[in-house]
């Protein structure tokens, strides 16, 4: 803030005083980083330099003035006395506020910066126009103490000063990402069949004994025996159901197929463990291991067993029984065991670093996956001994359920009906790798 002397002056000689009081905003300033403290230092100085200039200013009109009557040979009032020994003290004041405020300023940028924001009412009061509006003793003809404010942008949301996140558009990328999901593998080991009805029966050979021998003329030839047994089994539901609102599903074009595939999804995932490991009580499938042969070394004078020895074992095992393996299946942790095994000079013995082939183990593929319990093993004859019947295909259906059509809800059900039928338990060998490395 400026006084204009000359009006004071003028106002003193010629009528009442004429007084503006102007204030130019406010400089805030901020925690310089370590490049910039020099120029922040050196700004701060020429201002304080400008602030005593400006703070002079006054003296040096009233002194142009009574050198100016002197050399009109007019004498000094005791108004322009007045005036100067006001001039002064004001000039004091100000060159104090400027001094005080300069510290301050080069004290704050020494600190970094970290004194907490003044309030609209501190900086008010602080101000160079409140503090001359008050050094007039708040005179009516004053146009009183004027301070412009202005606020700190942000990215805020609230409803304060400065917050303008709201106008901040946001970037969405198109479509959903949807979760990962596990590769299902076991299905497509056995083989593949249709069924009527729910319903399935088969009739399994369950022994045979075989009398054939070379017979001499005009001897009785020797009887042989069979057995056979009715099997049983029915085809279980697999099923489950989700709800969207008519509206979602017109405005999102992409999320009927995701649910849709969502759904098929889980079905898959639920029966892959129930091909696996379903116990046959209740609505569950008669898995394949808890029908398979348990795991007995055909041959017991290897030394130092090993993994693959173990996997080649129960090959023969599953062979002796006149079925040939097809395939193994193992969980992830134990392929990968097996891919980084290395032999005395470090190189892999399984794997291929560089490596693009199928996983095989001793020219057999292998199946991996998560519905497998690790440090489990099942390897065998999957086509021969196995297979598996759709009454249901895996599908997705949608309809109103309840209150459905009122509320603008349709249903989206996903469901499979399916059967297992396990031909040759013995086709079959599971076992532990850590009993049969102990063994």
């Amino acid at each position: 803030m400026k006084t204009s002397i000359a009006a004071v002056l003028a106002g003193g000689r010629f009528g009442a005083p004429a007084m503006t009081y102007f204030m130019a905003p406010q400089i805030a300033f901020e925690a310089p980083n370590d490049q910039g403290i020099k120029a922040m230092a050196e700004e701060i100085k020429a201002q304080h330099k400008k602030d005593i200039a400006a703070a002079c200013d006054p003296i040096k009109e009233i002194a142009e003035k009574a050198l100016s009557m002197a050399k009109d040979g007019e004498k000094l009032g005791d108004t322009l006395k007045g005036d100067i020994d006001e001039a002064l003290k004001k000039l004091n004041e100000r060159v104090e506020d400027a001094t005080s405020d300069f510290e301050q300023k080069m004290a704050k940028l020494g600190t970094g910066g970290d004194d907490k924001p003044k309030s609209i009412g501190e900086q008010f009061t602080e101000s160079e126009g409140f503090k001359a509006f008050q050094d007039s003793s708040f005179s009516k003809s004053a146009r009183g103490a004027d301070m412009q404010v202005k606020a700190t942008l942000t990215s805020a949301t609230t409803d304060s000063a400065g917050s303008v996140g709201d106008a901040i558009n946001q970037t969405r990328l198109p479509g959903i990402l949807p979760l990962a999901q596990r590769r299902m593998t076991v299905r497509d080991l056995l083989s593949p069949g249709r069924m009527d009805g729910n319903t399935l029966e088969y009739v399994k050979e369950t022994g045979f004994t075989n009398s054939a021998a070379p017979v001499a003329e005009g001897s009785a030839k020797p009887e042989s025996d069979i057995k056979f047994d009715l099997v049983t089994t029915s085809a279980k539901v697999i099923a489950h159901w989700m709800k969207a609102s008519k509206q979602v599903l017109s405005d999102i074009s992409q999320l009927r197929s995701i649910i849709d595939q969502r759904l098929l999804y889980g079905l898959a995932y639920v029966e892959e463990s129930q091909l696996l490991n379903g116990d046959g009580t209740g609505q569950n499938l008669h898995g394949i291991i808890p029908q398979a042969t348990a795991y007995s070394a055909p041959v017991t004078s290897i030394e130092d067993l090993t993994i693959l020895d173990v996997m080649r074992l129960a090959m023969l095992q599953a062979a002796l029984a006149e079925y040939p393996a097809t395939g193994h299946v193992l969980n992830p942790i134990d392929w990968t065991t097996i891919e980084l095994r290395k032999d005395d000079i470090g190189r892999y013995i399984i794997g291929q670093p560089q490596g693009s082939t199928s996983p095989t183990l001793w020219n057999l593929p292998v199946v991996e996956t998560q519905a497998m319990t690790s440090g489990k093993f099942l390897t065998g004859a999957f086509r021969m001994g196995a297979q598996i019947f759709d009454r249901w295909e895996g599908r997705v259906e949608s309809g109103y359920v309840d209150d459905d059509f009122i509320k603008n809800l349709v249903t989206l059900l996903g469901e499979e009906r399916v059967a297992l039928a396990v031909y040759r338990p013995e086709a079959f060998i599971y076992g532990d790798f850590n009993t049969a490395l102990a063994a």
